[in-house]
């Protein structure tokens, strides 16, 4: 508010004091990148823990069937390959084992690399094994 000649200024409230001119933007510019950063590093950990969901389902699927009656390991490894292919989740440099398998015992063993949204970096490997004792008849 102005008088007439009395030189008396009206403040507008909230505005900035002279030294305080830009604050908000110098805020803005520090905080951006950390956020970006932030929300990058929970879409990585989710993509991660995607990745490890599909391994291990592939895993665990691939030993029920490996393991059932008048059933292979060989149909075991097949069983996790399709649910791989089913699922996908991205992976890369994907492996499946039976090769620890025994007349007792199947184990399937799944393991890839998740993916990571920094280009030119690879991803965590991921592994995992799930196991069963194979049925047979067994007569009294």
């Amino acid at each position: 508010m102005t008088g007439s000649g009395s030189g008396v200024r009206c403040r507008v409230p909230g505005a900035a004091a002279r030294g305080e001119r830009g604050a908000v933007s110098m805020g803005v510019a520090f905080m951006t990148p950390i956020v970006l950063v932030l929300t990058l590093a929970v879409v990585q950990a989710g993509l991660w823990w995607y990745a490890r969901q599909v391994v291990l389902t592939a895993a665990r699927e691939g030993a029920e069937i490996g393991r059932a009656y008048q059933s292979s390991p060989g149909d075991g490894e097949r069983q996790a390959w399709d649910v791989l292919e089913r699922l996908g989740g991205g992976l890369s440099d994907v492996r499946v084992s039976v090769a620890d398998s025994t007349p007792e015992r199947v184990l399937v063993t799944v393991s890839g690399r998740a993916p990571t949204l920094i280009p030119g970096v690879e991803g965590p490997r991921i592994t995992q094994s799930a196991s069963g004792p194979v049925e047979r008849v067994v007569l009294p």
